[in-house]
């Protein structure tokens, strides 16, 4: 069995908590290094398994990803845990792989304009660099997995729609440099349900037997509807940040992800095992609160079960094949 197999079977849902990189990148006071590795263990004695735990970025622009280093190594400590760090340039991968993190993540931008705005360089040279971040893959000892999110696939806040033909242009361009599979960025919540699950559909059957990943902000509150779609149409591993955190900085309009609590909701409700225990993830949220008392946290999956004369979930879904 491959690498990639092993930390993302094809057979059920991977759902991937985003909020130490994702989650932070907004947020007027962020936690200490201590919380950080609490929010992890927490998350993880919850059977959370993958972890979006920072950025390799410069500590002036961004210090709230100083202490990533030491959110790698508390992941990496942990049985089965697997961690993900982004790198957005030469130095950053060094960084990363230095770090020992089990997967790397890249960004390629859909639209040219958010590619200069996010990036500070052009869509061919953002594939010249995740060409360069495979190689490097490659030649290192523990070899991460490397991914590639296209950010903005589903329209861009500055320059509003976009092609889907030259998203999945630059899905193929990602996969021929190189990469172990492909993230779709609704980076803005543009997106409904019907656009998602023909991207989803269309990106699926492009990579093959590779997987692809949906990464899903909540703008329009229709994070967990295109989330559903994606499943639909055979998507696999699921982005998604505790409370609703995060949001691009470089993106006009960006809002939080969309809120992990309730996508473990919705893949147990659609009969896609998780093992994550809804009650233990929930209380994790108490972290987001006494560290960050001003950010204001989402989610419906939180509200009072026994109010709903609703029961967890957790463990009750059934396996089921990629693509199924």
């Amino acid at each position: 069995m491959s690498r990639i197999e092993t930390i993302y079977p094809a057979d059920r849902v991977a759902l991937r908590e985003v909020g130490l990189r994702d989650g932070l990148q907004l947020v007027k006071k962020f936690p200490s290094t201590e919380a950080k590795q609490r929010w992890v263990r927490e998350e993880y004695a919850a059977c959370v398994r993958h972890f979006e735990v920072g950025s390799f970025l410069p500590a002036k622009t961004f210090p709230q990803f100083v202490d990533v280093r030491d959110v790698v190594a508390t992941v990496a400590s942990l049985p089965g845990a697997h961690g993900i760090a982004l790198a957005l340039n030469e130095r950053g991968v060094n960084e990363a792989l230095a770090s020992g993190v089990g997967e790397i993540a890249s960004v390629v931008s859909a639209t040219e304009e958010h590619s200069q705005a996010n990036a500070h360089r052009s869509r061919l040279s953002a594939i010249a660099n995740i060409k360069r971040l495979c190689e490097l893959r490659d030649a290192s000892a523990h070899k991460p997995l490397v991914n590639a999110a296209i950010s903005m696939a589903l329209g861009c806040s500055i320059t509003g729609a976009v092609d889907p033909k030259e998203v999945l242009r630059l899905v193929d361009k990602c996969l021929e440099a190189g990469v172990d599979f492909v993230a779709i960025a609704d980076t803005v919540g543009y997106a409904g349900p019907k656009q998602v699950g023909e991207l989803s559909r269309a990106a699926v059957k492009l990579a093959g037997t590779k997987p692809i990943c949906i990464h899903l902000h909540d703008t329009r509150g229709m994070g967990i509807a295109n989330a559903a779609a994606a499943l639909d149409e055979g998507v696999r591993i699921l982005d998604g940040s505790l409370g609703g955190l995060g949001g691009c900085p470089f993106a006009p309009g960006a809002t939080g992800n969309v809120v992990f609590e309730d996508l473990v909701f919705l893949c147990e409700s659609k009969g896609f095992a998780t093992g994550i225990d809804l009650e233990k993830l929930i209380g994790v949220r108490n972290i987001l609160r006494e560290e960050m008392p001003d950010e204001r946290l989402y989610g419906a999956a939180q509200r009072k079960r026994r109010d709903l004369r609703l029961s967890p979930l957790a463990g009750r879904g059934r396996r089921v094949q990629r693509g199924g």
